[in-house]
């Protein structure tokens, strides 16, 4: 019987980037950099449908306004603070909807 043992994920990864050339590591690292903007982009333009600043949203969320720039900023998020997020913007019931085999699937948040 084999022995499973844990892996991190910082080792886990660095296994994976071993094979991976610096032009590709380089190109990774710009497609996240362009995915982290659009969240964030995503995230304010939720807010100004909304007609919020972010002054606004942080006088509701209790933080600075500083607070609410990084929030828009981040690359992860807890679902919880999201939905205050989005909350705060006006959202009426948020929910994610995923697509799973050609069928979309919604869940509250």
């Amino acid at each position: 019987m084999s022995k499973k043992h844990f892996v991190s994920g910082d080792a886990r990864l660095d296994r994976m980037l071993a094979d991976v050339s610096a032009e590709e590591a380089h190109r990774f690292d710009a497609e996240a950099d362009e995915m982290d903007r659009v969240y964030a982009m995503s995230l304010a333009m939720v807010r100004e449908a909304g007609k919020r600043t972010q002054a606004e949203i942080a006088r509701e969320l209790k933080v600075t306004q500083g607070a609410v720039s990084q929030m828009e900023k981040r690359d992860d998020m807890l679902l919880s603070t999201l939905r205050s997020y989005l909350t705060a913007t006006g959202a009426e019931n948020p929910r994610i909807l995923v697509t799973i085999n050609g069928r979309d699937i919604e869940l509250a948040i």
